[in-house]
Protein backbone atom coordinates (compact mmCIF):
# COMPACT_ATOMS: atom_id res chain seq x y z
CA UNK A 1 0.00 0.00 0.00
CA UNK A 2 2.91 2.41 0.61
CA UNK A 3 3.62 3.03 -3.09
CA UNK A 4 0.10 4.22 -4.10
CA UNK A 5 -0.08 6.47 -1.03
CA UNK A 6 3.35 7.98 -1.65
CA UNK A 7 2.61 8.52 -5.34
CA UNK A 8 -0.51 10.47 -4.48
CA UNK A 9 0.94 12.54 -1.61
CA UNK A 10 4.68 12.94 -1.07
CA UNK A 11 5.88 12.71 -4.68
CA UNK A 12 3.61 15.41 -6.16
CA UNK A 13 4.54 17.75 -3.29
CA UNK A 14 8.24 17.30 -4.07
CA UNK A 15 7.66 18.43 -7.63
CA UNK A 16 6.70 21.88 -6.27
CA UNK A 17 10.39 22.53 -5.65
CA UNK A 18 11.45 21.46 -9.14
CA UNK A 19 11.80 24.22 -11.70
CA UNK A 20 12.70 22.12 -14.72
CA UNK A 21 13.17 18.49 -15.68
CA UNK A 22 15.03 17.67 -18.88
CA UNK A 23 15.53 14.27 -20.46
CA UNK A 24 12.50 12.50 -18.97
CA UNK A 25 12.08 10.82 -22.35
CA UNK A 26 15.33 8.94 -21.62
CA UNK A 27 13.73 6.97 -18.78
CA UNK A 28 13.26 3.41 -20.11
CA UNK A 29 9.83 1.99 -19.37
CA UNK A 30 10.47 -1.66 -20.22
CA UNK A 31 14.10 -2.11 -19.23
CA UNK A 32 15.81 -2.79 -15.93
CA UNK A 33 18.41 -0.17 -15.06
CA UNK A 34 20.31 1.60 -12.28
CA UNK A 35 19.83 5.34 -11.86
CA UNK A 36 22.90 7.24 -10.63
CA UNK A 37 22.72 10.83 -9.42
CA UNK A 38 24.84 13.38 -7.60
CA UNK A 39 23.95 14.00 -3.99
CA UNK A 40 24.04 17.40 -2.27
CA UNK A 41 20.91 17.29 -0.12
CA UNK A 42 18.47 14.99 1.67
CA UNK A 43 15.96 16.46 -0.79
CA UNK A 44 17.50 14.22 -3.49
CA UNK A 45 16.25 11.08 -1.79
CA UNK A 46 12.61 11.58 -2.78
CA UNK A 47 13.27 13.90 -5.73
CA UNK A 48 14.43 11.09 -8.02
CA UNK A 49 11.51 8.78 -7.14
CA UNK A 50 9.10 11.70 -7.67
CA UNK A 51 10.25 11.78 -11.29
CA UNK A 52 10.71 8.08 -12.00
CA UNK A 53 7.91 6.30 -10.16
CA UNK A 54 5.02 7.94 -12.04
CA UNK A 55 6.61 6.66 -15.25
CA UNK A 56 7.51 3.17 -14.03
CA UNK A 57 5.22 0.33 -13.07
CA UNK A 58 7.80 -1.26 -10.77
CA UNK A 59 9.31 -0.96 -7.33
CA UNK A 60 12.33 1.20 -6.64
CA UNK A 61 15.06 0.68 -4.06
CA UNK A 62 18.22 2.54 -3.10
CA UNK A 63 21.68 1.79 -1.81
CA UNK A 64 22.14 4.18 1.13
CA UNK A 65 24.98 5.02 3.50
CA UNK A 66 24.52 2.88 6.63
CA UNK A 67 24.96 5.99 8.77
CA UNK A 68 21.33 6.96 8.14
CA UNK A 69 20.05 3.85 9.93
CA UNK A 70 21.25 5.40 13.21
CA UNK A 71 18.25 7.71 13.46
CA UNK A 72 14.81 6.31 14.29
CA UNK A 73 12.89 8.41 11.73
CA UNK A 74 15.31 7.90 8.86
CA UNK A 75 15.57 4.19 9.68
CA UNK A 76 11.79 3.88 9.57
CA UNK A 77 11.51 5.39 6.08
CA UNK A 78 14.56 3.56 4.74
CA UNK A 79 13.15 0.22 5.85
CA UNK A 80 9.71 1.18 4.54
CA UNK A 81 11.22 1.69 1.09
CA UNK A 82 13.34 -1.47 1.46
CA UNK A 83 16.57 0.45 1.04
CA UNK A 84 19.90 -1.33 1.39
CA UNK A 85 22.67 -0.10 3.73
CA UNK A 86 26.21 0.19 2.39
CA UNK A 87 29.26 0.83 4.52
CA UNK A 88 31.60 3.56 3.29
CA UNK A 89 33.43 4.24 6.54
CA UNK A 90 35.51 2.05 8.81
CA UNK A 91 32.71 -0.09 10.19
CA UNK A 92 33.72 -3.61 11.31
CA UNK A 93 33.37 -6.22 8.55
CA UNK A 94 32.41 -3.51 6.03
CA UNK A 95 33.70 -5.55 3.11
CA UNK A 96 31.56 -8.58 3.99
CA UNK A 97 28.51 -6.42 4.69
CA UNK A 98 28.85 -4.63 1.35
CA UNK A 99 29.11 -7.96 -0.42
CA UNK A 100 25.76 -8.95 1.12
CA UNK A 101 24.34 -5.53 0.13
CA UNK A 102 25.36 -6.15 -3.47
CA UNK A 103 23.73 -9.58 -3.43
CA UNK A 104 20.51 -8.10 -2.07
CA UNK A 105 20.54 -5.39 -4.75
CA UNK A 106 21.07 -8.02 -7.44
CA UNK A 107 18.12 -9.96 -6.09
CA UNK A 108 15.87 -6.90 -6.44
CA UNK A 109 17.21 -6.22 -9.93
CA UNK A 110 16.55 -9.82 -10.97
CA UNK A 111 12.93 -9.21 -9.94
CA UNK A 112 12.82 -6.33 -12.41
CA UNK A 113 13.04 -3.58 -9.82
CA UNK A 114 14.88 -0.27 -10.29
CA UNK A 115 17.91 0.58 -8.14
CA UNK A 116 18.95 4.13 -7.21
CA UNK A 117 22.52 4.96 -6.22
CA UNK A 118 24.34 8.14 -5.22
CA UNK A 119 27.89 7.11 -6.20
CA UNK A 120 29.50 9.85 -4.08
CA UNK A 121 28.28 8.01 -0.97
CA UNK A 122 27.55 11.17 1.00
CA UNK A 123 26.21 14.68 0.54
CA UNK A 124 28.43 17.27 -1.10
CA UNK A 125 28.24 21.07 -0.98
CA UNK A 126 27.10 21.02 -4.60
CA UNK A 127 30.53 20.27 -6.07
CA UNK A 128 31.01 16.69 -7.23
CA UNK A 129 32.88 14.36 -4.90
CA UNK A 130 34.78 11.25 -5.94
CA UNK A 131 32.46 8.38 -6.84
CA UNK A 132 32.74 4.98 -5.16
CA UNK A 133 33.11 1.91 -7.37
CA UNK A 134 30.12 0.04 -5.91
CA UNK A 135 27.94 1.22 -8.78
CA UNK A 136 30.39 -0.26 -11.28
CA UNK A 137 30.39 -3.61 -9.45
CA UNK A 138 26.60 -3.69 -9.46
CA UNK A 139 26.25 -2.68 -13.11
CA UNK A 140 28.70 -5.37 -14.21
CA UNK A 141 27.24 -8.06 -11.97
CA UNK A 142 23.68 -7.34 -13.10
CA UNK A 143 24.71 -6.63 -16.72
CA UNK A 144 22.34 -3.69 -16.97
CA UNK A 145 22.84 -0.06 -18.04
CA UNK A 146 23.12 3.01 -15.85
CA UNK A 147 20.89 6.07 -16.28
CA UNK A 148 22.85 9.19 -15.23
CA UNK A 149 21.00 12.04 -13.55
CA UNK A 150 22.28 15.50 -12.67
CA UNK A 151 20.62 17.57 -9.93
CA UNK A 152 21.40 21.27 -9.63
CA UNK A 153 20.32 23.39 -6.68
CA UNK A 154 18.99 20.72 -4.31
CA UNK A 155 21.50 21.88 -1.69
CA UNK A 156 19.83 25.31 -1.84
CA UNK A 157 16.35 23.83 -1.47
CA UNK A 158 17.32 21.88 1.65
CA UNK A 159 20.82 22.84 2.87
CA UNK A 160 22.73 20.82 5.42
CA UNK A 161 21.43 21.40 8.93
CA UNK A 162 17.99 22.53 7.75
CA UNK A 163 14.78 20.57 8.24
CA UNK A 164 12.37 22.49 6.02
CA UNK A 165 12.83 23.32 2.33
CA UNK A 166 13.43 26.90 1.28
CA UNK A 167 11.36 28.75 -1.31
CA UNK A 168 13.73 28.00 -4.19
CA UNK A 169 13.68 25.40 -6.92
CA UNK A 170 16.15 22.91 -8.31
CA UNK A 171 16.68 21.52 -11.81
CA UNK A 172 17.11 17.94 -12.98
CA UNK A 173 18.69 16.66 -16.16
CA UNK A 174 18.46 12.99 -17.10
CA UNK A 175 20.99 11.65 -19.56
CA UNK A 176 20.92 8.66 -21.85
CA UNK A 177 21.57 5.10 -20.75
CA UNK A 178 25.22 4.13 -20.43
CA UNK A 179 26.00 0.55 -21.45
CA UNK A 180 29.01 -1.50 -20.38
CA UNK A 181 28.70 -4.51 -22.69
CA UNK A 182 32.39 -4.43 -23.62
CA UNK A 183 33.28 -5.25 -20.00
CA UNK A 184 30.95 -8.23 -19.65
CA UNK A 185 32.54 -11.65 -19.21
CA UNK A 186 35.91 -10.03 -18.48
CA UNK A 187 37.83 -9.79 -15.24
CA UNK A 188 36.68 -6.66 -13.42
CA UNK A 189 39.74 -5.46 -11.58
CA UNK A 190 40.21 -2.19 -9.71
CA UNK A 191 41.25 -0.31 -12.85
CA UNK A 192 38.14 -1.41 -14.74
CA UNK A 193 35.82 -0.53 -11.86
CA UNK A 194 37.39 2.92 -11.54
CA UNK A 195 37.14 3.46 -15.30
CA UNK A 196 33.42 2.63 -15.30
CA UNK A 197 32.74 4.76 -12.22
CA UNK A 198 34.63 7.65 -13.80
CA UNK A 199 32.58 7.42 -16.99
CA UNK A 200 29.35 7.57 -14.98
CA UNK A 201 30.51 10.49 -12.84
CA UNK A 202 31.78 12.42 -15.86
CA UNK A 203 28.34 12.17 -17.45
CA UNK A 204 26.74 13.35 -14.21
CA UNK A 205 29.23 16.21 -14.32
CA UNK A 206 28.14 17.08 -17.86
CA UNK A 207 24.52 17.11 -16.75
CA UNK A 208 25.28 19.48 -13.86
CA UNK A 209 27.71 21.67 -15.77
CA UNK A 210 30.72 20.50 -13.78
CA UNK A 211 34.04 18.84 -14.47
CA UNK A 212 34.73 15.56 -12.70
CA UNK A 213 38.39 15.75 -11.73
CA UNK A 214 39.01 12.33 -10.16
Amino acid sequence: MVYPIVKLTILPIYRLWTRKIEGAENIPKNKTFIIAANHSSYFDVFLIPSILLPKLNKRMHALVNSYYWNGFITRFFLNLWQCIPVYVGKEPNAKEKNKLALEKALNYINQGHTMMIFPEGRRSDGKLLKGHTGIARLALSAKIPVLPCGITGANKVLPKGKFFPRLVRCEVKIGKLIYFNKYYNKKSGKKTLEEITRSIMKEIGNLTGQKYNY
